[in-house]
């Protein structure tokens, strides 16, 4: 059984671990430190086979140079569009494509997603989806270089992925997330329940991921901006017009 694991690291970021129990192979994904992963490796007997990586950010690549020259052999793999960003890449890959890590019987697809960056990509192994900055539980990532239209897109192709889907995203923001949500649906009961689920994990001191697909669905308001509802309480005649005006609301939100 694939053992997923959370590495912390910085404040609120999460390095995801991939391993088998019975074997000494390793898979991260977005290693933005080296130091927290080499001591993953090292407290459970494992040795680093392959990197994913979800987008040129240091706080997801920053770990690479020295992973690469402690394991020299590990496969790094990569969104081919930010390559000529992101140095240590062994195999540049695009949407549609198709990576399989034979140690551990996956085959992942390759999802573009920008929006967050224009390359940023996302790496699909069902139940799991590897998402980096694009989709959080109960939010989404920032538009530093993309449109709110591709980022609106982009969403709409992972809502597409089963309601079993388990979202590894990249940061511990999901009570920050919970708390602007709460402002746009403050009697969305799903989203109270989801609240008071989340604070009980963070107060043992437990991630709130993965988040399941169709809880999303439910809570967060990003995704509900096809919600007519929604649409009609924000005066916004569309999808995009809601999830642009919710994007910028966010951007500004200090609660």
């Amino acid at each position: 059984m694939l053992q997923i694991t959370p590495i912390s690291a910085f404040a609120d970021n999460y390095i995801w671990a991939c391993c088998l129990p019975d074997s000494q192979f390793c898979l991260v994904v977005d290693p933005g430190d080296a130091s927290v992963v080499q001591h993953f490796l090292q407290q459970n007997g494992k040795t680093l086979g392959a990197i994913l990586i979800t987008h040129h950010h240091n706080d997801h690549i920053g770990g690479l140079a020295a992973l690469r020259q402690a394991y020299p052999t590990a496969r790094v793999i990569g969104p081919a569009a930010e390559a000529w960003r992101i140095s240590g890449l062994t195999e540049q890959v695009n949407h549609g494509d198709a990576v399989f890590i034979p140690e551990l019987n996956l085959q992942f697809t390759v999802m573009a997603v920008p929006g967050h960056t224009l390359g940023h990509i996302a790496f699909y192994a069902a139940p799991a989806l590897f998402c980096g900055d694009t989709l959080f539980s109960v939010g989404c990532g920032r538009l530093f270089e993309g449109s709110p239209l591709q980022m609106w897109q982009s969403l709409q192709q992972l809502m597409s992925l089963p309601d079993n889907t388990l979202i590894y995203c990249s940061h511990e923001y999901t009570q920050a997330n919970i708390r602007f949500a709460l402002t746009i649906e403050p009697d969305n009961q799903a989203l109270i329940d989801y609240a008071e689920k989340c604070a009980l994990l963070r107060k043992t001191g437990q991630a709130t991921l993965p988040a399941m697909l169709a809880t999303e669905k439910a809570v967060n308001p990003f995704l509900r901006s096809d919600n007519s509802k929604l649409q009609q309480q924000l005066q916004q005649n569309s999808a995009l017009a809601l999830f642009t005006t919710l994007r910028l609301e966010k951007d500004s939100f200090n609660g």
